[in-house]
């Protein structure tokens, strides 16, 4: 079981833009194409490490159940 994300690139005058479909906020540019992908990566990592963090405040101090998930994806 595998979650399959979709990076997307554009060339703009500065270099690369890129974003992933599913994972609003997940955004860079890159003077490059490589760059923008390895920024990509990075900014994936953050955006989900900044949702999982602000859950957390959220949560805090209260009686909930947590489980993991296993997405696949046709």
């Amino acid at each position: 079981m595998r979650l399959k994300l979709t990076k997307v690139f554009q060339k703009v005058p500065e270099g690369y833009i890129g974003f992933v479909e599913e994972l609003p906020g997940a955004n860079t540019q890159g003077n490059t194409l490589e760059e923008a992908r390895s920024n990509l990566e990075e900014a994936i990592e953050l955006v989900l490490e900044a949702n999982r963090m602000l859950s957390e405040e959220q949560i805090q101090g209260q009686d909930v159940i947590r489980e993991s998930v296993f997405l696949s994806i046709l």
